[in-house]
């Protein structure tokens, strides 16, 4: 028990869909409810004929029974759609809200960064907000000094660093409190999709602080639709899915399961698929297959397959060319091939249906990956493309069954098949 930082068991979490959330009442609140309570029953009678009940209608789960375990020093991504309850969670956790079920134990120090600025009073200046949440850490005056100056250098105000806060921009504001959350030691340290709101740079500064605060053996929760930021900073994640933990493991597991059920496997290119382009083509379908023609969803390390395509041109187009390109559910691309490759020219595409089959001789590594497709005309102009058609998995194995490979001695998504000469040479080395 020592070594967990962070045990949720059963946690949920119910909100009425149009009340406004009760809050801690203050002597002030307490004072004008009583004033204003005969008032309050009159409006009520009033407005009888338009209550609704609390019934299950009017209620949303955003937590069902959620439980897991949090060991110290790990770095966890908290992955899911908009209101799958990544952010409920975390406002759980950093005692914001209370649940309606269940409990989270929390050992350690927490420092919380889920919207800009939380915690910051704007009236106070930006050197009086340090020492108000170091105070609300736990810490003592010393330790805030000792952290003060390296702070303010990290979130680049020190000219403000006297100024009231409600005056920063809001890219100040996230920088000091960003700083702010992750300079003053917390043990577990809880980070939301806030770091979006920054710049590019701003965003590489932050990421390479929580990386710094990981290796010093703390604990990270990190909430982000970034998945390449995930997968850098991460090695665990959990999936949340209508307010449901449905993925919790390695980081690539967990990302790769993410993407799955919005694609699926049957490779039908449905009408309201994510596509760019003029509209002149439509793709209808897109099979992954072995060298035999025969429809596959997973392939063993090195084998062969083809790719087909099928789709209609609605017009004739000029100088077309068409597109197979092979990526990761996080939108790495690995393997581009077009129908103009090594020389070949443009083709003229006229009214009606095509079938296109593109065969590749190629290694890719054991993963999760994805199709996508695309037709153009030589001038660049883009006719249709649909980035994420069918998904597919690359076994561990080889197709004899005896191929397996060290995992963890293979770089890389695409290993090459160069051809060796190997040659002795007679040494000198003796020689009189």
């Amino acid at each position: 028990m020592n070594d967990i930082a962070i045990r949720v068991d059963g946690l949920s979490k119910q909100y009425r869909i149009g009340r406004k959330q009760e809050r801690y009442k203050t002597l002030r609140d307490t004072l004008t409810n009583a004033v204003t309570v005969r008032f309050g029953r009159l409006r009520s009678m009033l407005q009888r004929s338009n209550f609704q009940s609390p019934d299950a209608d009017n209620t949303i789960w955003a937590l069902a029974d959620v439980s897991f375990e949090i060991t110290r020093g790990e770095v966890v991504g908290i992955i899911g759609r908009n209101g799958a309850g990544k952010s409920t969670l975390l406002k759980i956790l950093s005692r914001i809200t209370e649940p309606t079920a269940g409990f989270a134990e929390i050992h350690g120090r927490v420092g919380s960064l889920l919207e800009i600025g939380t915690g910051f009073h704007p009236e106070l200046t930006g050197r009086e907000n340090i020492h108000l949440n170091g105070a609300i850490l736990g810490m003592k005056a010393a330790e805030i000094k000792t952290k003060f100056d390296e702070i303010v250098a990290f979130a680049e105000v020190e000219k403000f660093i006297d100024t009231p806060v409600k005056h920063y921009s809001s890219g100040m504001y996230l920088r000091l409190a960003f700083a702010v959350a992750a300079h003053l030691e917390p043990e577990i340290l809880i980070v939301d999709e806030v770091l979006a709101v920054g710049d590019a740079s701003f965003q590489k500064k932050c990421l390479g602080k929580m990386g710094d605060v990981a290796k010093e053996g703390r604990t990270v929760l990190f909430v982000s639709h970034n998945m390449v930021a995930i997968k850098s900073l991460c090695s665990r994640a959990l999936l949340l899915v209508g307010g449901q933990v449905v993925g919790d493991g390695s980081v690539d597991e967990v990302v790769d399961s993410y993407f799955v059920p919005e694609t699926g496997m049957t490779g039908l290119v449905p009408d309201n698929a994510e596509r760019i382009g003029t509209g002149e083509a439509r793709f209808r379908f897109v099979q992954l297959a072995n060298m035999l023609d025969q429809p596959v969803s997973q392939l063993y390390l090195g084998q062969p397959f083809r790719v087909t395509l099928s789709f209609d041109v609605l017009t004739d187009i000029q100088d077309a060319f068409i597109e197979v390109n092979i990526g990761t559910p996080d939108g790495t691309d690995v393997v581009f091939s077009t129908t103009i490759d090594e020389g070949k020219l443009p083709t003229h595409l006229m009214k009606g249906g095509y079938e296109v089959n593109a065969d590749f001789d190629i290694v890719l590594l054991p993963r999760r990956y994805s199709i996508g497709v695309g037709v153009h005309r030589s001038d660049g102009t883009t006719v249709d493309f649909v980035r994420r058609v069918l998904d597919f998995m690359v076994l561990k194995v080889a197709q004899n069954g005896n191929g397996h490979y060290r995992w963890d001695s293979i770089r890389g998504y695409v290993r090459g098949l160069p051809r060796w000469q190997i040659r002795q040479v007679v040494s000198d080395t003796g020689k009189d």
